[in-house]
């Protein structure tokens, strides 16, 4: 409804405003919303919803992964000096 309103020049002219006053919802989130719509349908250049949730994904993996490697170096260290250590 929003984004339709939006792309009428008749009825672009506080369009959210005026769906947002209909729907119960403050204007500038409808404009998110619109904005985020425009995005995912190819309208409007940006990020879509779902390329966002795989770059969360994989940030949340890289994450996970460094925390790994910090893990195994602190392991391997470990393991290195008691080689070293001489035996009694």
């Amino acid at each position: 409804m929003a984004v339709e309103a939006r792309k009428d020049p008749a009825t672009r002219p506080g369009a959210l405003k005026r769906i947002g006053d209909q729907l119960g919802v403050h204007p500038e989130a409808l404009r998110t919303w619109v904005k985020q719509a425009e995005i995912d349908g190819g309208d409007r250049p940006g990020t879509t919803t779902s390329e966002a949730e795989r770059i969360a994904q994989l940030e949340r993996e890289n994450r996970e992964l460094r925390r790994a490697n910090t893990i195994l170096k602190q392991a391997s260290a470990f393991f290195a000096a008691e080689i070293d250590r001489p035996q009694r």
